[in-house]
């Protein structure tokens, strides 16, 4: 794609101090847009932020997604003209123990944002991110196409089908309509990326276990998740921004981006490889039955946006594991995390393995 449509533009990424959110930003700054962030301050497993220098790197504005008035506030400073909306509750776990944060944060946080644009007028674009957990899973073997049934058996997955639904009313009541601008919803599923230290998440779990010589324990080594490096997802998110500013005719609606079927793998195919590209470390299973329900296959069918978007996949299953790993390895062992991570940019958009 054409990504030169973002050099000098306002860009707001909400979410800035996530995982996702600082992979975006760092992307957006290569190519020289005017990046603000907007999220709560960085937290300890979410060191990426931070290690890549990003408060003094962007424009960056700390707040809370659920104060109305401080997104107000901050909309009315930035004056975004493309939106993306990645501020989120992000875990499946931590839902079943704060599920009131987790609608607050996912739900009413995206009806404020909805509203600032509302009231606003200098956004042009928005991408609004959800998660392939807003499908009702129905546990098939074939992907999820855009139009299937929405739903979640969890307040996490239950909370992004809800996000979707706010999302639709304020695209009929109030933007179907409104001249100069366009906004799509777009979902993507298990994503892995350097710099990622979250609960509950299998490779911010294998490499803290590898860094304190300790075993990796397994609760579900079989349960099957569609792979993918986070700037697949984020190269499609990029691709519709541009859509919408060129084309929101066949740009508005939902979009899905999954990685092909080969990178569909085990938990402990995925932990194995981890392994094998530290070059240490063990695992263990432990199955506990009384964990919390996690679905055991979910994945997304992104024909549309293959075909529409022309939107495709860099790094297949090994490669997106190798640059991962890789990233926190070399990290670890004193390399700038700013200078890998530019480096693993220009490789994934240049087409490198």
């Amino acid at each position: 794609m054409d990504y030169s449509v973002f050099k000098g533009r306002r860009v707001l990424v909400t979410g800035s101090t996530g995982f996702k959110g600082s992979w975006l930003c760092t992307w957006l700054l290569h190519l020289g847009a005017n990046v603000s962030g907007f999220a709560l301050p960085p937290t300890e497993d979410a060191p990426l932020f931070d290690q890549l220098n990003l408060r003094d790197r962007i424009d960056q504005h700390d707040g809370d997604i659920r104060d109305l008035e401080t997104v107000h506030a901050m909309m009315a400073v930035t004056k975004p003209e493309i939106v993306f909306h990645l501020a989120a509750q992000p875990l499946v776990r931590y839902s079943y123990d704060e599920p009131k944060e987790t609608f607050d944060t996912n739900v009413a946080g995206a009806v404020n944002l909805m509203e600032a644009i509302r009231e606003g007028d200098t956004v042009k674009a928005l991408v609004f991110v959800t998660s392939d957990k807003a499908y009702r899973n129905k546990e098939w073997i074939w992907g999820y196409r855009e139009n299937d049934e929405l739903g979640g058996h969890d307040p996490y997955s239950a909370s992004k089908a809800a996000a979707e639904l706010v999302f639709a009313s304020y695209q009929g009541s109030f933007f179907k309509n409104r001249p100069n601008f366009a906004a799509a919803s777009v979902r993507a599923g298990n994503v892995i990326g350097g710099g990622d230290m979250s609960l509950d998440r299998i490779v911010p779990d294998c490499i803290r276990a590898v860094r304190n010589d300790d075993e990796i324990v397994l609760r579900n080594p079989q349960s099957t998740r569609p792979w993918q490096h986070v700037l697949e997802p984020l190269s499609g998110y990029m691709a519709v921004a541009a859509g919408l500013l060129s084309d929101p005719e066949n740009t508005i609606g939902a979009w899905n981006f999954g990685p092909d079927v080969e990178n569909v793998r085990t938990v402990e195919e995925l932990t194995q490889t981890a392994i094998e590209v530290w070059g240490a470390g063990s695992l263990r299973v432990e199955r506990d039955a009384n964990q919390p329900h996690e679905a055991n296959l979910l994945m997304l069918n992104s024909d549309k946006a293959k075909s529409e978007l022309g939107w495709r996949v860099h790094w297949d299953f090994e490669a997106a594991v190798i640059n991962t790993v890789s990233w926190y390895k070399r990290v670890h062992d004193g390399e700038d995390p700013i200078a890998v991570t530019d480096e693993q940019l220009d490789a994934f958009v240049g087409g490198a393995t």
